[in-house]
Protein backbone atom coordinates (compact mmCIF):
# COMPACT_ATOMS: atom_id res chain seq x y z
CA UNK A 1 0.00 0.00 0.00
CA UNK A 2 1.40 3.44 -0.28
CA UNK A 3 1.52 3.78 3.12
CA UNK A 4 4.23 1.35 3.31
CA UNK A 5 6.03 2.92 0.48
CA UNK A 6 5.66 6.54 2.03
CA UNK A 7 6.98 5.30 5.38
CA UNK A 8 10.25 3.65 3.14
CA UNK A 9 10.89 7.35 1.64
CA UNK A 10 10.50 9.38 4.83
CA UNK A 11 12.94 7.24 8.04
CA UNK A 12 12.36 9.30 10.64
CA UNK A 13 14.69 12.59 11.36
CA UNK A 14 18.07 12.69 13.79
CA UNK A 15 19.68 15.93 12.36
CA UNK A 16 22.09 17.97 14.26
CA UNK A 17 23.62 21.09 12.77
CA UNK A 18 26.95 22.29 14.87
CA UNK A 19 28.21 25.80 14.96
CA UNK A 20 31.65 26.37 15.01
CA UNK A 21 34.11 27.61 17.77
CA UNK A 22 33.27 31.37 16.39
CA UNK A 23 30.32 31.06 18.57
CA UNK A 24 30.72 28.03 21.09
CA UNK A 25 27.18 27.51 21.06
CA UNK A 26 25.87 23.93 19.99
CA UNK A 27 23.00 24.14 17.99
CA UNK A 28 21.03 20.96 17.25
CA UNK A 29 17.90 20.45 15.38
CA UNK A 30 15.59 17.78 15.84
CA UNK A 31 12.99 16.10 13.87
CA UNK A 32 10.63 18.58 14.84
CA UNK A 33 8.62 20.17 12.26
CA UNK A 34 6.27 22.99 12.09
CA UNK A 35 2.35 22.32 11.52
CA UNK A 36 3.07 24.09 7.87
CA UNK A 37 5.57 21.21 7.05
CA UNK A 38 3.60 18.83 8.42
CA UNK A 39 0.17 19.39 6.06
CA UNK A 40 2.55 19.31 3.18
CA UNK A 41 3.36 15.85 4.04
CA UNK A 42 0.38 14.41 5.47
CA UNK A 43 -2.01 11.68 3.63
CA UNK A 44 -5.27 11.43 3.68
CA UNK A 45 -7.03 7.79 4.11
CA UNK A 46 -8.10 8.00 0.49
CA UNK A 47 -4.61 7.91 -0.96
CA UNK A 48 -3.78 4.59 0.79
CA UNK A 49 -6.72 3.12 -1.32
CA UNK A 50 -6.09 5.42 -4.13
CA UNK A 51 -2.60 5.43 -5.27
CA UNK A 52 -0.44 2.45 -5.82
CA UNK A 53 2.64 1.20 -3.79
CA UNK A 54 5.95 2.23 -5.07
CA UNK A 55 9.21 0.91 -4.82
CA UNK A 56 12.10 2.78 -5.58
CA UNK A 57 14.75 0.81 -4.78
CA UNK A 58 14.90 -1.97 -7.89
CA UNK A 59 17.82 -1.74 -9.93
CA UNK A 60 18.33 0.02 -12.49
CA UNK A 61 20.51 -2.64 -14.39
CA UNK A 62 20.99 -6.46 -14.08
CA UNK A 63 24.03 -5.87 -12.32
CA UNK A 64 24.01 -8.24 -9.16
CA UNK A 65 27.17 -5.70 -7.22
CA UNK A 66 24.80 -2.77 -8.13
CA UNK A 67 23.25 -3.28 -3.76
CA UNK A 68 22.68 1.12 -4.20
CA UNK A 69 21.13 1.10 -7.81
CA UNK A 70 17.54 2.77 -8.08
CA UNK A 71 14.82 1.81 -10.43
CA UNK A 72 14.03 5.51 -12.24
CA UNK A 73 11.09 6.52 -12.59
CA UNK A 74 10.18 7.42 -16.39
CA UNK A 75 9.71 11.53 -15.30
CA UNK A 76 11.83 14.39 -15.81
CA UNK A 77 15.06 14.94 -13.85
CA UNK A 78 13.26 17.07 -11.02
CA UNK A 79 10.63 14.45 -10.35
CA UNK A 80 12.20 13.53 -6.86
CA UNK A 81 14.52 10.79 -7.94
CA UNK A 82 16.98 12.38 -5.76
CA UNK A 83 15.35 12.07 -2.83
CA UNK A 84 15.26 8.26 -3.76
CA UNK A 85 18.54 8.46 -4.23
CA UNK A 86 19.31 9.79 -0.91
CA UNK A 87 17.39 7.91 1.28
CA UNK A 88 19.04 4.90 -0.08
CA UNK A 89 22.37 6.25 0.62
CA UNK A 90 22.11 8.88 3.20
CA UNK A 91 24.50 7.83 6.48
CA UNK A 92 24.09 4.17 5.58
CA UNK A 93 27.50 3.66 6.93
CA UNK A 94 30.84 4.36 7.81
CA UNK A 95 33.13 2.15 6.22
CA UNK A 96 36.38 2.99 5.97
CA UNK A 97 35.54 6.38 7.74
CA UNK A 98 36.93 7.93 10.32
CA UNK A 99 36.99 11.46 12.03
CA UNK A 100 39.88 13.86 11.36
CA UNK A 101 39.69 17.60 13.09
CA UNK A 102 40.46 20.18 10.72
CA UNK A 103 41.05 23.97 11.84
CA UNK A 104 37.32 24.46 14.05
CA UNK A 105 35.87 22.07 12.07
CA UNK A 106 35.86 17.83 11.88
CA UNK A 107 35.25 15.76 8.63
CA UNK A 108 34.58 12.43 8.21
CA UNK A 109 36.88 11.04 6.07
CA UNK A 110 37.00 6.97 4.17
CA UNK A 111 40.00 6.00 3.63
CA UNK A 112 41.54 2.30 1.82
CA UNK A 113 45.15 1.59 1.04
CA UNK A 114 48.66 2.79 2.23
CA UNK A 115 49.66 6.17 2.57
CA UNK A 116 52.66 4.92 1.41
CA UNK A 117 51.40 3.67 -1.66
CA UNK A 118 53.87 3.83 -4.76
CA UNK A 119 51.26 4.30 -6.91
CA UNK A 120 49.55 7.52 -5.37
CA UNK A 121 47.09 8.88 -4.01
CA UNK A 122 43.38 9.09 -5.25
CA UNK A 123 41.39 12.44 -3.72
CA UNK A 124 37.41 11.63 -4.53
CA UNK A 125 34.56 14.15 -4.12
CA UNK A 126 31.22 13.39 -3.97
CA UNK A 127 28.52 16.13 -5.10
CA UNK A 128 25.20 17.39 -3.75
CA UNK A 129 23.40 16.47 -2.11
CA UNK A 130 25.02 13.20 -1.48
CA UNK A 131 28.20 12.14 0.85
CA UNK A 132 31.14 9.46 0.19
CA UNK A 133 29.81 6.11 1.10
CA UNK A 134 28.99 6.36 -2.69
CA UNK A 135 32.70 5.63 -3.44
CA UNK A 136 33.20 2.85 -1.30
CA UNK A 137 33.21 0.14 -3.70
CA UNK A 138 35.34 1.58 -6.09
CA UNK A 139 37.96 3.12 -3.27
CA UNK A 140 38.17 -0.64 -1.81
CA UNK A 141 38.77 -2.11 -5.78
CA UNK A 142 41.44 0.86 -6.40
CA UNK A 143 43.30 -0.05 -3.00
CA UNK A 144 43.83 -3.62 -4.26
CA UNK A 145 45.21 -2.28 -6.97
CA UNK A 146 47.75 -0.57 -5.18
CA UNK A 147 46.36 2.92 -4.47
CA UNK A 148 45.80 5.00 -1.26
CA UNK A 149 42.30 6.21 -1.77
CA UNK A 150 40.31 8.98 0.15
CA UNK A 151 37.37 10.22 0.31
CA UNK A 152 35.49 13.28 2.40
CA UNK A 153 32.40 13.99 3.12
CA UNK A 154 31.63 17.67 2.30
CA UNK A 155 31.57 20.08 5.59
CA UNK A 156 27.43 20.78 5.68
CA UNK A 157 27.20 16.62 4.52
CA UNK A 158 26.94 13.53 5.77
CA UNK A 159 28.90 12.58 8.58
CA UNK A 160 30.67 15.63 8.99
CA UNK A 161 30.22 18.53 10.73
CA UNK A 162 27.34 20.58 9.74
CA UNK A 163 27.83 23.77 10.93
CA UNK A 164 24.53 26.54 11.11
CA UNK A 165 25.31 29.06 8.85
CA UNK A 166 26.49 32.56 10.22
CA UNK A 167 28.17 30.60 12.70
CA UNK A 168 31.41 30.54 10.91
CA UNK A 169 30.78 28.99 7.74
CA UNK A 170 28.42 30.57 5.46
CA UNK A 171 28.70 27.41 2.49
CA UNK A 172 30.38 29.80 0.06
CA UNK A 173 32.32 28.25 -2.51
CA UNK A 174 35.67 30.08 -1.30
CA UNK A 175 34.73 28.74 2.03
CA UNK A 176 34.90 25.19 0.71
CA UNK A 177 38.00 25.78 -0.99
CA UNK A 178 39.63 26.82 2.05
CA UNK A 179 38.34 23.92 4.33
CA UNK A 180 38.99 20.92 1.75
CA UNK A 181 43.01 23.06 1.37
CA UNK A 182 43.28 22.41 5.21
CA UNK A 183 41.54 19.26 5.46
CA UNK A 184 44.51 17.93 2.97
CA UNK A 185 47.31 19.61 4.52
CA UNK A 186 45.91 17.57 8.24
CA UNK A 187 46.26 14.26 5.71
CA UNK A 188 49.94 14.96 4.65
CA UNK A 189 48.18 14.11 1.19
CA UNK A 190 51.22 14.72 -0.88
CA UNK A 191 50.98 16.44 -4.59
CA UNK A 192 50.03 16.01 -7.46
CA UNK A 193 47.61 13.48 -6.78
CA UNK A 194 44.47 12.56 -8.86
CA UNK A 195 41.68 13.42 -8.23
CA UNK A 196 37.52 12.15 -8.74
CA UNK A 197 34.42 14.49 -8.59
CA UNK A 198 31.17 13.71 -9.18
CA UNK A 199 28.03 15.47 -9.17
CA UNK A 200 26.15 18.97 -8.52
CA UNK A 201 27.02 21.44 -6.60
CA UNK A 202 30.00 20.71 -4.29
CA UNK A 203 30.83 17.98 -7.24
CA UNK A 204 31.26 21.63 -8.74
CA UNK A 205 33.70 22.99 -5.84
CA UNK A 206 35.85 20.08 -6.36
CA UNK A 207 36.23 21.42 -10.12
CA UNK A 208 36.73 24.91 -9.52
CA UNK A 209 38.94 24.07 -6.42
CA UNK A 210 41.16 22.03 -9.23
CA UNK A 211 41.39 25.01 -11.94
CA UNK A 212 42.64 27.23 -9.00
CA UNK A 213 45.71 24.16 -8.32
CA UNK A 214 46.61 22.66 -11.21
CA UNK A 215 50.02 22.24 -9.91
CA UNK A 216 48.64 19.65 -7.03
CA UNK A 217 46.94 17.18 -9.55
CA UNK A 218 48.40 14.82 -11.88
CA UNK A 219 45.24 13.43 -13.75
CA UNK A 220 41.60 14.05 -13.15
CA UNK A 221 38.51 12.18 -13.71
CA UNK A 222 34.57 13.48 -14.03
CA UNK A 223 32.13 11.65 -13.20
CA UNK A 224 28.61 12.63 -14.56
CA UNK A 225 28.67 16.41 -13.54
CA UNK A 226 27.17 20.03 -14.80
CA UNK A 227 30.46 21.04 -16.68
CA UNK A 228 28.84 23.37 -19.10
CA UNK A 229 26.77 26.63 -19.35
CA UNK A 230 23.68 24.29 -21.26
CA UNK A 231 24.01 21.71 -18.56
CA UNK A 232 20.61 21.54 -16.58
CA UNK A 233 19.95 22.56 -13.22
CA UNK A 234 17.43 19.82 -11.96
CA UNK A 235 14.09 21.24 -10.51
CA UNK A 236 15.39 20.11 -6.44
CA UNK A 237 17.97 22.92 -6.82
CA UNK A 238 16.13 25.49 -8.48
CA UNK A 239 13.77 25.49 -5.67
CA UNK A 240 16.25 25.09 -3.11
CA UNK A 241 17.49 28.43 -3.89
CA UNK A 242 13.91 29.80 -3.08
CA UNK A 243 12.56 27.73 -0.75
CA UNK A 244 8.97 27.89 -0.18
CA UNK A 245 7.56 24.57 1.20
CA UNK A 246 4.27 24.71 0.22
CA UNK A 247 5.00 25.65 -3.75
CA UNK A 248 7.39 22.12 -3.73
CA UNK A 249 6.04 19.45 -5.62
CA UNK A 250 4.53 16.34 -4.32
CA UNK A 251 7.13 14.08 -5.24
CA UNK A 252 10.16 16.62 -4.20
CA UNK A 253 8.00 16.76 -0.71
CA UNK A 254 9.90 13.53 0.12
CA UNK A 255 13.26 15.65 -0.55
CA UNK A 256 12.00 18.58 1.24
CA UNK A 257 11.08 16.53 4.30
CA UNK A 258 14.46 14.94 5.05
CA UNK A 259 17.18 16.68 3.20
CA UNK A 260 16.19 20.31 3.42
CA UNK A 261 19.17 20.96 6.01
CA UNK A 262 20.92 24.15 6.91
CA UNK A 263 24.03 23.26 4.61
CA UNK A 264 22.10 22.33 1.51
CA UNK A 265 20.28 25.46 1.36
CA UNK A 266 22.43 27.61 1.72
CA UNK A 267 25.09 26.49 -0.30
CA UNK A 268 21.85 26.49 -3.39
CA UNK A 269 21.31 29.78 -2.08
CA UNK A 270 24.54 31.00 -2.49
CA UNK A 271 25.67 29.51 -5.71
CA UNK A 272 24.82 30.60 -9.34
CA UNK A 273 24.93 27.20 -11.12
CA UNK A 274 25.30 28.74 -14.71
CA UNK A 275 27.84 30.61 -13.83
CA UNK A 276 29.49 28.04 -12.21
CA UNK A 277 29.40 25.75 -15.02
CA UNK A 278 30.28 28.26 -16.95
CA UNK A 279 33.83 28.78 -15.15
CA UNK A 280 34.51 25.00 -15.50
CA UNK A 281 33.96 24.92 -19.14
CA UNK A 282 35.99 27.54 -19.98
CA UNK A 283 39.17 26.83 -17.30
CA UNK A 284 38.96 23.01 -18.76
CA UNK A 285 39.51 24.30 -22.58
CA UNK A 286 41.87 24.06 -25.00
CA UNK A 287 44.61 26.73 -23.93
CA UNK A 288 43.83 26.55 -20.34
CA UNK A 289 44.07 22.93 -19.16
CA UNK A 290 46.59 20.71 -20.34
CA UNK A 291 46.37 17.58 -17.43
CA UNK A 292 45.39 14.56 -18.48
CA UNK A 293 41.07 13.95 -18.08
CA UNK A 294 39.24 10.86 -18.05
CA UNK A 295 35.06 11.64 -18.62
CA UNK A 296 33.35 8.30 -17.57
CA UNK A 297 29.74 9.04 -18.05
CA UNK A 298 26.79 6.83 -17.27
CA UNK A 299 24.70 7.25 -20.44
CA UNK A 300 21.23 6.66 -18.45
CA UNK A 301 21.38 9.94 -16.36
CA UNK A 302 18.19 11.25 -16.24
CA UNK A 303 19.96 14.60 -14.79
CA UNK A 304 22.84 15.71 -17.44
CA UNK A 305 22.08 14.07 -20.80
CA UNK A 306 25.22 12.50 -22.75
CA UNK A 307 25.64 15.54 -24.84
CA UNK A 308 26.81 17.51 -21.62
CA UNK A 309 30.02 15.37 -21.79
CA UNK A 310 30.49 15.19 -25.67
CA UNK A 311 30.37 19.15 -25.67
CA UNK A 312 33.07 19.02 -22.79
CA UNK A 313 35.28 17.13 -24.53
CA UNK A 314 34.90 18.93 -27.93
CA UNK A 315 36.32 22.09 -25.72
CA UNK A 316 39.89 20.18 -25.42
CA UNK A 317 40.19 17.11 -27.30
CA UNK A 318 43.60 16.22 -26.87
CA UNK A 319 43.06 16.34 -23.12
CA UNK A 320 39.78 14.67 -22.58
CA UNK A 321 38.75 11.16 -22.99
CA UNK A 322 35.32 10.07 -22.92
CA UNK A 323 34.52 6.47 -21.65
CA UNK A 324 30.79 5.92 -21.64
CA UNK A 325 29.10 3.39 -18.86
CA UNK A 326 26.67 1.87 -20.05
CA UNK A 327 23.80 0.73 -17.48
CA UNK A 328 24.79 3.57 -15.28
CA UNK A 329 22.52 7.06 -14.31
CA UNK A 330 23.54 9.90 -12.11
CA UNK A 331 25.77 8.17 -9.90
CA UNK A 332 27.91 5.43 -11.90
CA UNK A 333 29.81 4.94 -8.53
CA UNK A 334 26.64 3.38 -7.13
CA UNK A 335 25.05 1.74 -10.54
CA UNK A 336 27.88 0.42 -11.32
CA UNK A 337 31.17 0.53 -9.82
CA UNK A 338 33.09 -2.07 -11.47
CA UNK A 339 32.82 -0.28 -14.74
CA UNK A 340 34.27 2.43 -13.24
CA UNK A 341 36.96 0.52 -11.58
CA UNK A 342 38.44 -0.84 -15.18
CA UNK A 343 37.90 2.76 -16.28
CA UNK A 344 40.33 3.84 -13.73
CA UNK A 345 42.62 1.52 -13.94
CA UNK A 346 42.76 2.03 -18.05
CA UNK A 347 43.33 5.75 -17.36
CA UNK A 348 45.99 5.16 -15.05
Amino acid sequence: MATTAWSLLSPPLNLQFFSTSASRNIRHWSSARGTTTAKIFAKSSDDDDKTPSFNPFGFVTDNPSSKSAIQLPESPAEDGNVGQMLNRIEDKGKDYGRYIKSGDLIWFVRETGSPDSRRGTIIFLHGAPTQSYSYRVVMSQMSDSGFHCLAPDWIGFGFSDKPYPKFGFDYTEKEFHDEFDKLLEVLGVRSPFLLVVQGFLVGSYGLTWALKNPGRISKLVILNSPLTASSPVPGLFQQLRFPLLGEFTSQNAIIAERFIEAALLEAARRTNFREVATQIATGFASGSWDKPILLAWGISDKYLPQSIAEEFQKGNPSVVKLKLIEGAGHMPQEDWPEKVVDALRMFL
